[in-house]
C-alpha cells in the first residue's frame, strides 16, 4: 500500500478537484484506490457524493461523534451492526481512538465510486480529533499507549483498509492548515504532492511548508530515537518524502511565447516555483529524487491548464470531467448542450490525468515505494 497526501498551505488551488480526478484516473488504470477526505471542509466528499448521501451518513453517526461508547450502549447489538455495517465518515472511524476506547474489529465499508475506487467521507467535526491530537502529542514521545494510538490512528486505518480490501494506493485530501492534524497526516504518509496555483501565494505557501517540514522531521526523528522498536509498529520507517509539485489552474494561451503556453503573468509566477522548492524544502525531504527532477512539475503539461466550469459540472453530476459527454447522469438539457459543445475538451482531460498519475507513481518508485 502506498499512501499519498495532497497538500498546500494555500487554499483554493483545486486540491479536491485534483484528488478526485487523480483517484479516478488511477482506478481506470486498474490501480485499486482509496480516497480519504481528511479536510474538515469535506470538499472531496462533495465531489463524489450527493448532499443526501453525506447527510444520511452524518445523521446516523451524530451521537457516536458526541460520545462513541455511550451511543453504542444505547442501542441493541443488531442496531449497532446496521450503523457500523454502512459507510461511515473518517471521524466516526477515528472516534474510538479519540475517546480512548478499543477499536472495532470490523471496519465500516467505504463508499464504492466504481470497481477500483472508493471513498471514506470527511466530516466537519474533525476539529475534535485534532484537539485530542494536540493533547496527546507530547505523550507519544514517551511511548504512552493511548497517545500512540491517537497519533498513528490515520496510518493504521489506512493500512487496515488496504489489507482488507486490497487497496494499492491511498490518497488523502487535506486542509490548507499547518496545524497538528496535517502534521500527523503528512508525517505518516509515504509521500505528498503540492498543487500550486501560478501566483504569489503558492510561492509563500511552499516557503511555509518547507519551514514546517524541517520542524516536523526533527520531531519525527526524535520520536523514532526515543521509542523502543516494540512501539514503532504503526509508524512509518522513514519521514514522508515530497514527491513534487504541479502547476494547477493556469490560464492556457496558445499564442503565448513561453514553453508552457500559459498567460504571461501566470508564467512569471510559475517560473519562480522551482527555486522556491529547492530553496525552502529540506533536501532530505525529497532525496533520492535529485534537484533537477524535483524542479520539474509532475506530469509536465498534463494537467496544468485551468478547466473553467468543467470541474463544477463534474461535481454536480458526480463524474470525472472526461465521462460527462457520455454520462447518462447529465439530465439538464442546458448542461448537456454546454458539455457537448466542448466535448473534445472534456474527453481529452482523461489522457492528461492518466499521464499525471503515471508520473506520480514513477516518483514513488524513485523513492523506493512500489
Amino acid at each position: 500500500m502506498k499512501s499519498i497526501s495532497i497538500f498546500n498551505n494555500k487554499g483554493g488551488v483545486g486540491k479536491s478537484t485534483l484528488t478526485y480526478h487523480l483517484g479516478y484516473a488511477l482506478s481506470e488504470m486498474g490501480v485499486k484506490t482509496l480516497m480519504i477526505d481528511l479536510d474538515p471542509q469535506s470538499n472531496l466528499s462533495l465531489f463524489a457524493l450527493s448532499d443526501e448521501q453525506i447527510e444520511d451518513i452524518w445523521d446516523k453517526e451524530d451521537e457516536f461523534i458526541e460520545d462513541y461508547e455511550k451511543a453504542k450502549r444505547s442501542i441493541s447489538e443488531q442496531e449497532f451492526k446496521v450503523v457500523h455495517g454502512s459507510p461511515r465518515s473518517v471521524h466516526y472511524i477515528l472516534k474510538p481512538s479519540e475517546d480512548g476506547q478499543s477499536e472495532e474489529e470490523e471496519l465500516p465499508p467505504s463508499v464504492d465510486i466504481n470497481d477500483h475506487l472508493s471513498l471514506i467521507p470527511g466530516r466537519l467535526t474533525l476539529h475534535l480529533f485534532e484537539n485530542k491530537l494536540s493533547k496527546q502529542w507530547s505523550e507519544a514521545f514517551l511511548g504512552e499507549p493511548q497517545a500512540l494510538r491517537v497519533v498513528t490512528a490515520i496510518r493504521r486505518i489506512s493500512r487496515k483498509y488496504a489489507e482488507k480490501y486490497g487497496f494499492e494506493v491511498v490518497l488523502i485530501d487535506t486542509s490548507p492548515s499547518l496545524g497538528i492534524l496535517n502534521k500527523v497526516i503528512i508525517s505518516n504518509t509515504d509521500g505528498f504532492l503540492i498543487p500550486c496555483a501560478p501566483d504569489m501565494f503558492s510561492g509563500y505557501g511552499i516557503k511555509n511548508i518547507g519551514n514546517a517540514l524541517g520542524i516536523w522531521k526533527r520531531d519525527f526523528d526524535t520520536m523514532m530515537s526515543l521509542l523502543p522498536e516494540s512501539k514503532k509498529e504503526n509508524l512509518p520507517k522513514e519521514f514522508v518524502k515530497l514527491l513534487g509539485y504541479t502547476i494547477y489552474n493556469a490560464k492556457k494561451r496558445d499564442d503565448a511565447a513561453n514553453a508552457l503556453k500559459i498567460a504571461k503573468a501566470h508564467f512569471n509566477w510559475a517560473n519562480k516555483l522551482p527555486d522556491k522548492i529547492v530553496d525552502y524544502i529540506p533536501k532530505a525531504c525529497y532525496s533520492p529524487i535529485n534537484e533537477e527532477e524535483i524542479r520539474e512539475f509532475i506530469g509536465g503539461n498534463s494537467i496544468i491548464y485551468g478547466h473553467a466550469t468543467m470541474p463544477a459540472y463534474a461535481q454536480k453530476y458526480k463524474q470525472p470531467m472526461w465521462l460527462l459527454p457520455t454520462s447518462g447522469e447529465v439530465t439538464d438539457p442546458k448542461d448537456r448542450s454546454t458539455i457537448q459543445g466542448r466535448r473534445e475538451q472534456y474527453t481529452e482531460t482523461q489522457e492528461g490525468y492518466i499521464n499525471f498519475a503515471n508520473s506520480l507513481l514513477a516518483r514513488l518508485e524513485r523513492i523506493g515505494i512500489s
